[in-house]
């Protein structure tokens, strides 16, 4: 059935039958793919039949369709003349993991974060109205999406306005990490309170003690007498009060049924729409149903078993809380704080030993940040683990409520730098740079495990203010030697020399370390100082003085964007000096997707291109 879908008006002509085999093929085309490539697996298996049915009803020319995050879209971008390019899904030049405006004309907003598709859509909305288009504009959030501040806003603000646009809730109950809150518990309440179930029950029994020859027509009335009953009897108060006319909560892999409430909304109601639709995550794979929070987002894997084809060392995020658990052992005040990512910050042991001391505040990254504050100023010790990009969603917080009152919180910023097939929304590659500029602020950065663990020891102790600890995504470099001690603003000369200085910051050491070694062959009369700088502030100032008399060239190598980075601050410091600084790092463009080799080859960053560079300048 795949083969005769050429474009989503394809999908218009196929009866209700086809459509369901449809569902079944496109399921099939994202397990082969993904069994490849990787990617997030899960969510765009439950989300399927959603697509479908959307096809099936609305144009996505017209009707601008807006998913948010975009790792539920998967089957909408196989179905809108993507299928034969999918096989390149995550990889260098090829699709995008997420929904990408310059990608295809019918990706209606570039995606990656949680919590933006309501805002978009109500902005579609209102654009559409004041240029006279037709069409609506349709939000597709994840029940995890859904707990963040900023859908709350949107949603407010679209109750106000009062235009027509649909916001459908795929609620699995089962985003990144487990659903917590209010209004996860209400909306959970709903799908298993006694009057939804009782009222099914009964309709279900009736029509099938009926005469076979009128079956048919009474089942028609029967659901939508169904559809009435529960929408009277579901606790649908907040999003009425909101503004919204709410539907629900509908079978999410029922075909027939979203393709009828879709319908009704198109020819009969007007306004802003809520549609509750509920899925089971990683629909139609046994492993992905059974697992759903690996196979949310994960590397290729065996389709006949589920195992992940590559094997992993330990990773930094797994460090991190293997060492904070050691920590807290010996600490009752210590407290860890993720949003959402219990599992990708390596916090899942740290939950089950200190339940008493875990929070995971859900898709709320602000919330997690001030609410760290209020933990600090009453003697609690916060460690907050958020992704590096993610970070990005709470800098007034970082700046306002934590900077500014130097509070002692410590921030883990789990995948610093290129992250690889995730693409340009989720490269942590503006850290070093936002968070160079906040006064009081530490920012220290391990260039293997020990130093890693040696600083969340030396960040448990430290009570002067924030700080920030920043490490890679992957597997980590062991030395098999602990790191005697973390000194405030104090690098580490890993080899003395002269005339030359590298400087390797975090992951990039490993590349300063090649190109050391590539130099020392191809220069034999260059030896080069090897610096471990550890801090991005405070400065080892004194090394960086003594070396004004002793070098006159200074190669900084960072994961960082070159703007505002770790070199920008040394060629700041040696500004008024006869020192040359040259660095490399991330240019001044969001980085696709590839692998991260892929990308620092494209970017001119790979250790062989730097040494050449450094050969060339020195010569």
């Amino acid at each position: 059935m795949l083969e005769k879908i050429n474009t989503p008006k394809d999908v218009k002509k196929l009866s209700i039958a086809q459509l369901q085999e449809l569902a079944e093929d496109v399921r099939k085309r994202i397990i082969q793919v993904t069994a490849e490539t990787g990617g997030h697996v899960a969510p765009s298996l439950g989300a399927t039949d959603i697509a479908i049915a959307i096809l099936k009803m609305f144009d996505p020319l017209e009707d601008r369709i807006v998913w948010d995050v975009g790792h539920q879209s998967y089957a909408y971008k196989i179905l809108t003349e993507r299928n034969e390019k999918f096989e390149t899904l995550r990889q260098f030049n090829g699709l995008s993991g997420f929904n990408n405006i310059f990608e295809s004309k019918y990706d209606a907003y570039g995606v990656g974060h949680a919590s933006t598709s309501i805002s978009a859509a109500l902005g579609i909305t209102v654009a559409k109205e004041i240029k006279g288009e037709k069409g609506r504009a349709i939000a597709i959030i994840g029940d995890g999406a859904l707990t963040g501040g900023m859908s709350f806003e949107a949603l407010n603000h679209a109750g106000h306005l009062q235009k027509d646009m649909i916001v459908i809730l795929n609620d699995n109950n089962f985003s990144i990490s487990k659903n917590v809150g209010a209004l996860q518990s209400y909306l959970t309440n709903m799908l298993v309170s006694r009057p939804y179930n009782a009222t099914k029950n009964l309709i279900y029994d009736f029509v099938q003690h009926l005469p076979h020859r009128i079956r048919r027509r009474v089942i028609l009335s029967a659901r939508a007498l169904e559809e009435n009953m529960i929408n009277s009897l579901a606790p649908n108060i907040i999003f009425e009060d909101l503004g919204f006319k709410y539907l629900g909560p509908i079978d999410g892999h029922d075909i027939p049924r979203m393709i009828r409430i879709f319908h009704k909304i198109k020819t009969n109601l007007t306004g802003p729409i809520f549609v509750h639709i509920v899925t089971q995550k990683g629909k139609g794979y046994e492993h992905a149903e059974d697992d759903a929070a690996r196979f949310h987002g994960l590397g290729p894997y065996e389709i006949k078993t589920g195992k992940s084809k590559k094997k992993k060392g330990e990773t930094y995020s797994k460090v991190f809380g293997n060492t904070l658990c050691k920590i807290a052992a010996k600490n009752k005040n210590i407290v860890a704080i993720t949003a959402a990512m219990t599992d990708g910050t390596g916090l899942a042991d740290f939950a089950k030993k200190f339940p008493d001391n875990f929070f995971d505040v859900a898709i709320a990254e602000q919330h997690a940040v001030s609410f760290a504050g209020g933990l600090a100023v009453q003697g609690i010790k916060p460690f907050v683990a958020i992704y590096s990009t993610f970070l990005q969603r709470a800098y007034d917080q970082v700046i306002h409520d934590i900077a500014l009152q130097k509070l002692p919180i410590v921030f883990c910023l789990d995948r610093a730098g290129l992250v690889g097939d995730d693409g340009a929304t989720h490269h942590g590659v503006f850290d070093l740079s936002y968070l160079n500029l906040i006064p009081g602020l530490l920012i220290l950065i391990p260039t293997n495990a020990e130093e890693l663990s040696a600083m969340l020891e030396f960040a448990a102790e430290y009570k002067e203010g924030p700080i920030v600890i920043r490490y890679p995504r992957g597997c980590a470099k062991y030395l098999d030697k602990p790191i005697q001690s973390i000194e405030i603003g104090k690098g580490e000369v890993v080899h003395e020399g002269k005339d030359v200085a590298i400087i390797g910051v975090g992951k990039a050491m490993e590349d300063a370390e090649f190109i050391y070694q590539d130099l020392k062959t191809k220069l034999p009369e260059v030896n080069p100082y090897l610096f471990n700088p550890r801090f991005l502030k405070p400065l080892d100032t004194n090394f960086l003085d003594d070396l004004k008399s002793k070098v006159h060239t200074v190669i900084t190598i960072e994961d960082n964007a070159l703007i505002g980075g770790f070199g920008a601050t040394i060629k700041s410091h040696f500004s008024n000096s006869d020192v040359k600084v040259y660095s490399f790092g991330i240019p001044d463009k969001f980085i696709e997707h590839g692998t991260v080799d892929q990308l620092k080859d494209m970017i001119g960053i790979t250790p062989e291109k730097i040494t050449k560079e450094i050969i060339s300048i020195l010569k």
